[in-house]
């Protein structure tokens, strides 16, 4: 699996990982550069995955086929869900976290991050999962199925941390969806880490500066 994933390590014998997952379209390579812009100066080093999502049909798109971790049938309350591609897609980075648990970082060690519809199938991959993570970092993203992750969730990671941030002028997922996602999250009792910029769907220096400072704080607390 890990031949499927862009894998950058900010110092040798790395003790914590970042699994993070692109958005609808992208690869494993988009967010690389931030790198060096999230490593930890004098702290322990940390292991960022990045891995590739299928190649898939999209139905919003036409049928258009590009990375994607489930198709997208409308962004609608009421559109349906690819309940099988996300059911999928959970599967696979559960299986990405016990092979990093494998190669030596534990599970409480290690991060999920996600961008849009990586963000998705990150909150809903680590709201579920049956042992203890470090965190959750959410981005420009949305809640997937309330109710489904309601039902679903881990008592194990009932306290996980969550890091989230949403651009005000997002035009492709707007605001109140970023908002909606925040207070489920907050529903089902996680202290959700809120920050709001004034951006479009996109990542911006600020909002890597306050995640920087989130993952540093939250690295000392997995010591």
């Amino acid at each position: 699996m890990s031949e499927s994933c862009v894998v950058v390590e900010t110092g040798a014998t790395p003790q914590y990982a970042v699994i993070w997952l692109h958005g609808l379209g992208a690869d494993g390579h988009d967010f690389e550069p931030l790198v060096p812009q999230l490593g930890q100066v004098g702290g322990p080093s940390l292991r960022f995955v990045f891995p590739h999502a299928p190649v898939r049909p999209i139905s919003i798109n036409g049928g258009m086929r590009m990375r994607a971790w489930y198709d997208i049938y409308g962004f609608g309350p009421d559109a349906p869900q690819d309940e099988t591609g996300m059911a999928e897609s959970t599967q696979r980075i559960g299986q990405l976290i016990q092979e990093q648990a494998r190669h030596g970082i534990v599970e409480e060690n290690i991060f999920l991050a996600g961008f849009s519809q990586g963000g998705a199938v990150a909150i809903a991959t680590a709201l579920c999962y049956p042992q203890r993570l470090a965190g959750l970092i959410a981005l420009s993203t949305y809640l997937p199925n309330a109710q489904t992750l309601a039902r679903d969730a881990s008592s194990a990671n009932a306290a996980l941390p969550v890091f989230m941030a949403h651009g005000q002028i997002d035009p492709v997922l707007p605001y109140l969806l970023g908002i909606a996602a925040r207070d489920g999250l907050q529903a089902l009792g996680h202290a959700v880490d809120w920050h709001a910029y004034s951006m479009a769907h996109q990542v911006i220096s600020a909002e890597i500066a306050d995640l920087r400072a989130w993952l540093s704080r939250h690295v000392q607390e997995c010591v």
